[in-house]
């Protein structure tokens, strides 16, 4: 009878310690209850909860780091909702391996997931020292505990799997026997250091190596390896990124690690008393994720668009964001840092992150659709008190709004392309053309894809400043100088609804993904766009006619290691020798037209834009391998914000035209972008096809404008002639009177 009571007795403090929580009392209550006789009907309940082992817990993946690559393999940006990086369990120096079961669970190999004898041990360590000092659960267990954390969608469920009850640890450790009984130690291990949390937002050893050392898991060093196991269990306490309360606390740990390594004799006492002396020796590295961390933001803003767009990464918008944050994917992206490199530099160099006006600049690798830059002259973030102006943007201004684009900017006179396109199509030729009247209106021709029609006889059209007046012009000198008037009647001609629809199958879309304005203003580039767009549909012209979709992602990488390439989305949208006769053209307007004297030093092709009341400024271009649009607009509004009168970049522009503003910075960007690449010039026209046009009255013209020029050289040379002869006498005179003024000077100063 005494015994029996001794029994119950010592059953009911044991259980009464147990409720009282502290590491390894709980465990204690719940080891010892069905092995104690008179210790009731809690005993042997527990002891049949403990009979039938349930099946191990379901193991969602943990969640990854998905990581984004440039085209050389190098990462430029990162996006996680847990910063981890799963290894092999061979991937982690042996010596972490050895101090995370030494101050965890030492006899780690030795149970069978339930330690009694390591956690009565752990109680009374813990007990005599005031606090936790030894693991109290096996690491089978910690795992089991850590598995039902990372499976909690809610702060409920989190709350549930922390929480401190009997029947919580009993159902823990029934979890942790059915790991046993699947899984080798080995396995667990690997399992526990990958899931376990470090501190300072490192998920896993590997990711805890790279924040708190910069240096993979596989080469951490003894005094390393006993910081972070160290820091496992307390790790919000010891989390160096907190501060000098937060790293003592740390280094005592890594200490009290070392010393235990040494009691159990798995390093010499010396040795661990050597790494007690040092420093900890952190080199703690940030980590930032999303694109706000990127060295290319605005093409990871892209990247992150499509990938949150597209039903590929998954049914819905919540499952891609899932994906991304938690995936493990890599992702290879089209960017290229030389060419980005150089559009950043030439944007920087002429437009400032706190000007108003911004630039932005898109680079696109012909027959592929590669991005291979995407720059803007605003940083990328959000300005000091959340301000709408100033040096910084979240909007990805090179691109469209379903890429986090804003509302784009009027193309301007880089959509006569499309018009010029059109008319080489049907069966216009070089040297064809027509006089035009100093002003146009479109009263009468025009109707749009529908068949309605558009015609707007309130509209008076007038070339801007340098394109001339009336007369007579061909289809190259009306593209050379952007003779407005010239395009719009050249629209009317060959059809409002075929130009759109050239315009349409080199990919051009409204930034803002509404249906193109579809009215006689459209050759004149009335639609707003985004140079991503804009540069797609001219690097189809340099891959003579084959349009490809603007392309960010070339290969999709699982965590698991299968891999799925994406090819390049085109079509033949021109026929080639249409595309070789409109580079035929465009390439005169670095020659003869509004971008005479600024050149690339290699075949190129292009056209200016500048907008009705200088609301924006673009210029696109390419050579056979390379294609880029250059955008220049006010951010507080275009239209309320012209481009005149305006200091950007500390110069001063009394108008912002296509040649003054992008045009240099197109260069720029595009000859450091191609510096150590081959010269390729553009397939010759077919001239038996587009050869021999006719403009009537341009010879006599051009004769008349040659022999009126002529005259005005003349003038000038006798003007200067004459300026110069009264520059001499002038010259003469100023001499002489210095001659006697000095002779002068010098009687004054002769001696008496």
């Amino acid at each position: 009878m005494t015994s029996r009571l001794l029994g119950v007795a010592f059953g009911r403090a044991v259980l009464a310690l147990g409720l009282c929580g502290t590491a390894g009392g709980t465990l204690v209550a719940g080891l010892v209850m069905p092995f104690v006789g008179g210790a009731g009907l809690a005993a042997r309940s527990a002891a049949s909860t403990l009979t039938y082992l349930p099946s191990p817990l379901r193991e969602e993946p943990l969640p990854e780091v998905t990581r984004l690559l440039d085209r050389n393999g190098r990462q430029i940006a990162q996006f996680y909702y847990q910063n981890r990086q799963s290894v092999p369990l061979s991937a982690v120096a042996p010596v972490m391996r050895r101090a995370i079961v030494a101050i965890e669970d030492a006899r780690f190999y030795e149970h069978g997931g339930l330690d009694l004898k390591g956690t009565l041990r752990a109680f009374v360590t813990n007990t005599r020292a005031g606090g936790i000092r030894q693991g109290g659960s096996s690491i089978s267990q910690q795992l089991v505990k850590n598995i039902m954390l990372n499976q909690a969608e809610s702060e409920d469920e989190r709350a549930q799997a922390l929480v401190r009850s009997f029947r919580r640890k009993l159902d823990e450790l029934r979890y942790a026997l059915a790991l046993e009984r699947k899984y080798t130690k080995d396995q667990i291990l690997e399992r526990y250091l990958n899931i376990a949390y470090f501190g300072a937002g490192a998920f896993g050893v590997q990711a805890a190596a790279k924040r708190f050392f910069g240096v993979d898991a596989a080469d951490l060093t003894l005094t390393q390896a006993a910081t972070l196991a160290g820091a496992v269990r307390t790790p919000y306490d010891t989390d160096p990124s907190l501060g000098d309360e937060h790293r003592d606390r740390l280094r005592a740990r890594r200490d009290l690690v070392l010393g235990r390594m040494a009691e159990l004799r798995m390093i010499d006492g010396n040795v661990a008393r050597a790494a007690a002396a040092e420093p900890l020796g952190l080199r703690l590295r940030p980590e930032p994720g999303g694109c706000a961390g990127s060295a290319h933001p605005f093409f990871c803003v892209y990247v992150e668009r499509e990938v949150l767009g597209n039903p590929a990464f998954g049914y819905t918008r919540a499952d891609r964001e899932r994906r991304l944050q938690r995936g493990g994917l890599t992702i290879w992206t089209t960017i290229d840092p030389v060419a980005q490199r150089a559009a950043a530099r030439a944007i920087a160099a002429r437009v400032r992150p706190r000007d108003n006006q911004v630039a932005s600049e898109t680079m696109i690798e012909p027959g592929t659709g590669h991005i291979r830059a995407m720059a803007v002259s605003k940083r990328y973030g959000r300005n000091p008190h959340d301000r709408d102006l100033g040096p910084a943007t979240t909007y990805n201004l090179a691109a469209d709004t379903a890429h986090g684009g804003g509302l784009g900017l009027q193309a301007g006179s880089t959509f006569k392309v499309f018009t010029l396109a059109t008319a080489l199509k049907q069966g216009m030729r070089f040297g064809d053309g027509f006089t035009i009247p100093g002003a146009y209106v479109p009263s009468y021709g025009y109707r749009d894809c529908s068949g309605r029609t558009v015609n707007d006889p309130k509209t008076v059209i007038h070339n801007a400043g340098g394109e001339g007046g009336g007369g007579p012009y061909s289809l190259e000198m009306g593209t050379w100088q952007s003779v407005n008037i010239f395009y719009m009647r050249l629209e009317r001609e060959v059809g409002l609804c075929d130009v759109v629809r050239t315009a349409r199958s080199l990919g051009i879309r409204r930034a803002d993904g509404a249906p193109l304005h579809e009215v006689p203003t459209f050759t004149l580039g009335a639609n707003e766009m985004d140079p991503t767009t804009v540069a797609a549909a001219y690097a189809a012209l340099a891959a003579r006619g084959r349009y490809c979709r603007p392309l960010a992602i070339t290969a999709v990488v699982e965590r698991d290691g299968t891999r799925t390439d994406i090819p390049p989305a085109c079509v033949t949208a021109i026929e080639p020798e249409v595309a070789d006769a409109v580079s035929h053209v465009l390439t005169g307007v670095f020659s003869k037209g509004t971008m005479r004297g600024q050149s690339i030093g290699r075949p190129a092709a292009g056209k200016t834009g500048t907008n009705n009341g200088y609301t924006s400024a673009w210029f696109a271009g390419y050579t056979p391998g390379l294609a880029a649009a250059v955008s220049v607009g006010d951010i507080r509004g275009s239209y309320r914000y012209p481009l005149t009168g305006v200091t950007i970049g500390g110069r001063y522009y009394g108008a912002v035209q296509g040649a003054s503003l992008p045009g240099p910075i197109w260069v720029d960007s595009m000859r450091a972008a191609l510096r150590d690449t081959p010269v390729y010039g553009f397939v010759p026209p077919d001239m038996a096809r587009f050869g021999g046009g006719f403009t009537p009255g341009l010879k006599e013209a051009l004769e008349k404008q040659r022999k009126k020029e002529k005259k005005k050289r003349e003038r000038e040379r006798e003007r200067g002639r004459h300026d110069d002869g009264d520059s001499a006498s002038a010259h003469a005179e100023q001499a002489a009177k210095r001659t006697t003024a000095n002779r002068g000077t010098h009687r004054v100063q002769r001696p008496a």
